[in-house]
């Protein structure tokens, strides 16, 4: 009786919950491509969540996550690593191993596009796009589902390039496809578990990527119809993952490019794209 009133006691009771709090498992948002455009935006929604303890921001060029880091305060860790490389995505994962940690979300964002013909593009920049674009995808969902339970989150970025082949586009289209494909069946695979996966499918952003995609290639890509702001396409995006939704699809624009993909030959799809373009 008496080491039970003392165990009831209001000391005991205080440093009690303090130890079971402080050895709870830390929730944290790992985000990657995060130092800009739709990376960016991701960071600063996760800011503002409360349940969020800590977000791992993760990008190759350091000056860049330190302006982010400098920009939205502590709750920022930065990571620098080339998600291109297999070796480094396992360098970094091994953090997951350093601490007592929850990933409540995965964003992953790292990736890049080249506007041009087949032979405009060289070979070390097209395996380069579908190592980034494809590999480190299923690298970093792999490496991170352990670490996640019911009520955790995979955003994994597609594209609305994704519906269709596109001509002078062509690894990036195919590897965006990729990206959504994997990421619906992923989804069905988790359910049992209540993890979320969810493909983001924006069109053209005001980001950087346009002007990163541009090689100087004779055929490239020239039309950009439907630009939207990226904070919109990330907010959609969490709002559509918290719903358990497989897929994000943000604006009129590519709404309406998602409905006639499924019913209007690819071929002609093509056709359109192409004159477009002006080729």
């Amino acid at each position: 009786m008496e080491y039970y009133k003392l165990c009831r006691h209001p000391v005991f009771c205080y440093y009690d919950r303090k130890e079971r709090v402080e050895n709870m498992p830390k929730n944290i948002a790992v985000i990657t491509g995060a130092s800009g455009g739709l990376g960016r935006e991701f960071v600063r929604l996760f800011t503002k969540d409360d349940s969020i303890q800590e977000i791992w921001a993760v990008a190759r060029k350091k000056d860049k996550l330190e302006k982010l880091q400098k920009e939205f305060g502590s709750k920022i860790r930065i990571f620098s690593y080339d998600l291109s490389d297999i070796e480094q995505i396992e360098i970094f994962t091994k953090e997951y191993t350093k601490g007592s940690i929850h990933i409540s979300y995965l964003v992953n964002n790292a990736g890049y596009g080249k506007f041009g013909a087949y032979n405009d593009i060289s070979v070390s920049q097209s395996l380069n796009m579908i190592q980034l674009n494809v590999n480190s995808v299923v690298a970093m969902g792999l490496y991170s589902i352990p670490y996640m339970s019911a009520g955790s989150h995979i955003i994994n970025i597609a594209s609305q390039a994704s519906f269709q082949p596109l001509p002078y586009l062509n690894i990036y289209a195919a590897t965006k496809a990729f990206v959504r494909n994997y990421t619906r069946a992923l989804h069905q695979e988790l359910k049992e578990r209540r993890i979320s996966a969810t493909a983001v499918c924006p069109g053209w952003m005001h980001t950087d990527f346009i002007q990163a995609g541009k090689i100087g290639a004779k055929k490239s890509v020239n039309c950009f119809w439907g630009i939207v702001m990226p904070h919109v396409v990330a907010k959609k995006a969490v709002k559509d993952a918290k719903k358990g939704k497989d897929i994000s699809v943000y604006g009129w624009y590519v709404k309406t490019c998602h409905v006639l993909s499924k019913i209007i030959p690819q071929r002609l799809v093509m056709y359109v794209w192409k004159k477009q373009q002006h080729f």
